[in-house]
């Protein structure tokens, strides 16, 4: 059974995902994160298709989560640029703006993209 937190989440993404629709032109940027690891992933809705992802499972350095949510942001702006995508929005999947999630928006913006 979901606790109250994660229904809240659930209820907050549905929101978010009736405004946010990611386009050919301007794909979309899922994060999820979990207790170990954070994920992030570029998608374009129109085809239903995964763009580009990284995750800290790939990265076996031993620092802080938020430190590490930073490498993955970068990552993920360096695949993107590589790919041809320069510009994105952001989909914060129901999370607070703050801690992980935020410094894998800055890591990305460093890395390159745009959103």
């Amino acid at each position: 059974m979901a606790t109250k937190k994660e229904l809240r989440r659930i209820r907050v993404k549905k929101g978010i995902r009736g405004r946010i629709k990611g386009t050919t032109q301007k794909p979309r940027l899922s994060v999820f994160r979990s207790n170990k690891a954070i994920y992030a992933q570029i998608i374009d809705d129109i085809t239903g298709k995964t763009l580009v992802s990284s995750s800290s499972r790939a990265i076996t350095e031993k620092i802080c989560k938020v430190e590490l949510s930073t490498l993955v942001g970068k990552d993920l702006a360096q695949k993107a640029l590589a790919s041809g995508i320069s510009e994105v929005v952001f989909d914060r999947n129901g999370y607070l703006y703050h801690g992980r999630i935020k410094s894998l928006a800055d890591g990305a913006r460093e890395g390159g993209l745009k959103f």
